[in-house]
């Protein structure tokens, strides 16, 4: 007798996982406008506008480590996770759902300090808690947040729409989450052999801020719609640059050529990475958990966003035969790959 046919699921990766699962499943509903495949689904809400949902979960020892995440931090960030996805699609949250499964090892009073963190993100970010559910869990702590926006039929921006020769931008700067939580590793290493040291984070709270705290860049939003700029394409980065280029690519069926040079790396970001032996543009590329924005531009609107303080032009799109390149220093061209956040990698 033949062996059962087993696939693991890190072989598929995330996305390759979801593609294969949901490869069967058809839109037989007018109101869904959009369904898998971009940071939200797309679901129709009146002439002029339509809904955006999405939902990401959070799960203790994959996701996060409670021996330096506090609750209220990771409250916090469980509403900007999500919020980022509507942003992504050039929306506007409205409401959340919080879900959460816990074990009897979490007391009322660690609960308190997580939803207090959710209250602060949804003080913050404007939107309304309005439902969820509680349940027990024998492992860890699991968080699921569904997120619900709006945003006009006319200035939503799916993954897909990118032209040749459009600029590809970032806002802000990349690659500190990742360092931050290298800082906070090395630190519970430190303390699980000797509990008597104390963690030396002076000088690092921002790269450490990025980690624990990342903001959703609805200001970025803002920004484009005071400039009267539409996105021709857009994603935000959660899983490392290079993966959120090649899903751009992929969607739009584009190829791309990114500059080495142009990439946004503060400078705290930068020296920390070399002081664990890291190349700082690897972090840019394969880290994960910025939540900037990556968009596409029309080379109409470079003159709106030139010297703009919050976003950065670090490329341009190609035709896809052309492939998808990060030009070095010395102007060699390097076939770009994802090696970032991988969820099912042990």
């Amino acid at each position: 007798m033949s062996e059962e046919k087993r696939t693991d699921l890190e072989s598929l990766g995330e996305f390759g996982t979801i593609d294969l699962l949901t490869k069967n499943f058809l839109i037989t509903r007018e109101s869904t406008a959009f369904g898998i495949g971009d940071d939200a689904a797309v679901l129709e809400r009146n002439e002029e506008q339509y809904t955006l949902v999405s939902t990401d979960m959070l799960v203790e020892g994959v996701h996060f480590n409670l021996m330096y995440v506090p609750f209220k931090h990771l409250g916090y960030k469980s509403v900007a996770v999500n919020v980022s996805d509507i942003a992504a699609m050039n929306g506007t949250p409205e409401q959340i759902t919080v879900s959460i499964a816990v074990s009897n090892r979490f007391p009322l009073e660690a609960l308190e300090e997580l939803y207090d963190g959710i209250r602060l993100a949804c003080q913050h970010y404007k939107v309304d808690l309005v439902g969820g559910d509680t349940t027990s869990s024998r492992s860890g702590l699991v968080i699921s947040v569904t997120a619900i926006g709006v945003v006009d039929k006319s200035k939503v921006v799916y993954r897909s729409g990118a032209g040749t020769n459009d600029l590809l931008v970032v806002s802000g700067d990349l690659g500190a989450a990742y360092v931050g939580l290298q800082v906070l590793e090395r630190e519970k290493s430190v303390f699980q052999a000797n509990p008597d040291i104390q963690p030396d984070l002076d000088g690092k709270d921002y790269i450490i801020q990025r980690q624990l705290k990342p903001e959703a860049r609805m200001d970025v939003i803002a920004y484009l719609k005071e400039l009267e700029v539409v996105p021709t394409s857009m994603i935000d980065v959660s899983d490392g640059l290079a993966s959120e280029i090649l899903h751009l690519c992929k969607s739009s069926k584009k190829g791309a050529m990114v500059y080495n040079a142009k990439l946004p790396i503060d400078s705290l970001t930068s020296t920390t990475a070399l002081d664990f032996n890291l190349d700082p543009v690897t972090c840019v590329l394969n880290g994960g958990e910025d939540y900037e924005l990556l968009f596409t531009v029309s080379q109409n609107d470079f003159d709106k966003i030139k010297g703009n303080p919050h976003m950065t032009i670090i490329g341009y799109m190609t035709d896809a035969s052309d492939g998808i390149y990060l030009v070095d220093k010395n102007e060699s061209l390097i076939p770009l790959s994802a090696q970032g956040w991988d969820h099912f990698q042990q």
